[in-house]
């Protein structure tokens, strides 16, 4: 018998960021929406590209492109937010991720996730869970948490909530 949890943990979201697929789990995807206006704050890192307003709250937009040192992500008409829920500080935080397009939803058993190699990715491996396999290439997992804890994340937090 399979136990609940286990069907919905080894779903994935995917999408691509500067020609690359990542894939966050289902379970911290609230929702995607289209990408429009952000407005920038003052003195956050350059990987908050900005904040939006999402139904009266606001809501941080990171550009994990940048954060990753892979160069800003180009807005174009499949541009999207992921809208997502992270533990930052013991605390829930709903943040936005800037995403080149969304890919699907994939499921990988715990065969398909493999260690990431310690060389060759152009993200912090510490950012990532694993790399899923898909027929003959790979998805990178992406521990949103962590990778959206990272110092410059948490400011643009801060500062997002003071501007409320």
């Amino acid at each position: 018998m399979t136990e609940p949890n286990t069907v919905q943990e080894t779903q994935y979201l995917t999408f691509h960021l500067a020609g690359e697929e990542y894939a966050v789990g289902i379970l911290a995807v609230k929702e995607i929406i289209p990408c429009g206006a952000l407005t920038r704050v003052p003195q956050t890192p350059a990987s908050i590209r900005g904040v939006i307003n999402l139904r009266g709250n606001v809501v941080p937009v990171v550009d994990l492109a940048m954060k990753f040192g892979l160069g800003a992500s180009a807005q174009t008409h499949r541009s999207c937010i992921v809208i997502v829920e992270v533990t930052l500080d013991g605390e829930p935080t709903i943040m936005g991720i800037l995403a080149d397009s969304v890919g699907q939803v994939m499921d990988f058993s715990a065969d398909d996730v493999v260690a990431p190699p310690i060389f060759g990715t152009r993200v912090n491996t510490g950012f990532l869970m694993g790399m899923g396999r898909s027929g003959s290439k790979f998805v990178l997992l992406l521990n949103i948490d962590r990778a959206l804890a990272a110092a410059d994340a948490e400011t643009g937090v801060a500062s997002a909530a003071a501007t409320e």
